[in-house]
């Protein structure tokens, strides 16, 4: 787990992970979203796959990344019980408004 957070600790591979939460993209269709030269992403996507966190696929010469959501929900699950953060969100007490 601790490479996962070491992953997300850098933004740029934050927004890699958001953009791939939309769906796959390509090595270059990622790259081109970002202002860093390709060989500095190509090291942010190996730390991304070091940490789980996106899974590799290639047609012909083509990198295509995917989001791993099995790592990434395991990665919340974590910070959500390091804080003890309830999963449900709170409801409204709806019997105090009743009896006003």
């Amino acid at each position: 787990m601790n490479n996962v957070f070491q992953a997300l600790a850098h933004p740029v591979r934050r927004k890699v992970l958001s953009l791939l939460g939309d769906g796959p993209l390509s090595a270059g269709e990622l790259a081109a979203r970002f202002d860093v030269a390709k060989p500095t992403m190509s090291g942010h996507f190996n730390v991304l796959k070091e940490a789980g966190l996106i899974l590799a696929e290639r047609d012909g010469t083509t990198i295509r990344y995917r989001l791993n959501a099995s790592v990434a929900a395991e990665a919340v699950a974590t910070l959500m019980d390091l804080f003890q953060v309830d999963a449900e969100p709170a409801r409204p007490d709806h019997a105090q408004e009743e009896t006003s």
